[in-house]
Formats: C-alpha cells, structure tokens, sequence
C-alpha cells in the first residue's frame, strides 16, 4: 500500500512541477516595433538604359515622440559596384506632402535624412522619391541596388539607428 501511495505522490509532484514550468514560462507576445523604420519601394522591377525609376523612402516614426532629425546614406551594393558598365546616377528628389510633392535636395550619398522634412509626429510617416537615370550609354543585364543607414532623434532627446536597408534591385535590361 505505501508503494502504490508513494507512486500516485510522485506522479502527482512530476505533473505539478511541469505544470509550474509552463505556467512561468514567458508567453509569447509580438515584438514591439522599432521607434523609426526606413522602407524602400521602387516604381519598377526594370528598366533600360536612358531609362529612369522612382525610388521611394518612408521613414514611419513608430515612437510615442516627434522626430526631430533624420540622417540617412545611400550607397550601391557591392554586386553593383562590381559593374562598371553600369552607369547611373540620382537626378531627382521630390518630399511627399499634403498639398503634393516638393523639391528637395541632397539626392546622394550622404544626409538625405534633412529631404524628410523633419518634424514628423508619432505614427505619421514621410516619403522621399529619388530618381534613378541609367545613362544612354550603359551597360544592360546588370542589376542596381542600394543600401542605406539611417539614425533619428525624438523630441524625448532618445535616438535610434538602423541598416542596413536595402532598395529593391533594378534590373537594367537591353532594349
């Protein structure tokens, strides 16, 4: 009788040690989102050489504060530098606003972060498009890529940094 006892005891002590451990481990939860994310878009998966793509850059401030400054580089990717046939070049930049879109400055590599038009409130977004011209002359069959850093200061006097980000590639086509 003590053997059967002592076995109902210690299959009870197991079952409520593994319930204990369940029941403090840590549940699952949804990350929280970075304070500022950088995306990137571009209007087209190709082009040909004289043609143009628009590249797009939001920054979303998922803080609870203003942004109050943005610093962002812009640089190729390594496989597009190891392409030098490949010409291109930003040659244009607009800010997207309420009341349309409006020339910035600063198309590249360094400090596009002031084209954001800083400040910009918690949960609000701004967009940057670039353009992107392949010269007449390049080379095709290549891709175009970028990648960037970024780092944003909140009204709270906080910081965050990202990257690197990564442009969708354009591929250059031969006509």
């Amino acid at each position: 009788m003590r053997s059967h006892l002592m076995r109902r005891f210690g299959l009870g002590a197991v079952l409520a040690l593994a319930l204990a451990l369940f029941g403090l481990a840590p549940s699952a939860s949804a990350a929280d989102p970075a304070p500022a994310e950088l995306t990137f878009a571009t209007d087209s998966a190709t082009t040909t050489p004289g043609g143009t793509v628009n590249l797009s850059m939001t920054i979303t401030n998922h803080n609870t504060y203003d942004v109050w400054f943005v610093y962002q580089t812009i640089e190729p990717t390594w496989l597009t530098t190891q392409r030098p046939d490949l010409k291109y070049g930003f040659t244009g930049c607009s800010l997207a606003t309420a009341n349309g879109s409006t020339p910035c400055s600063g198309t590249g590599p360094a400090n596009l972060g002031s084209n954001y038009g800083a400040t910009i409130p918690p949960g609000q977004s701004r967009t940057v498009t670039l353009t992107l011209n392949v010269a007449a002359d390049s080379g095709c069959n290549g891709n175009i890529g970028f990648y960037s850093y970024f780092y944003a200061e909140f009204s709270d006097s906080t910081s965050v940094s990202g990257g690197p980000v990564y442009t969708p590639v354009t591929r250059v086509l031969c006509s």
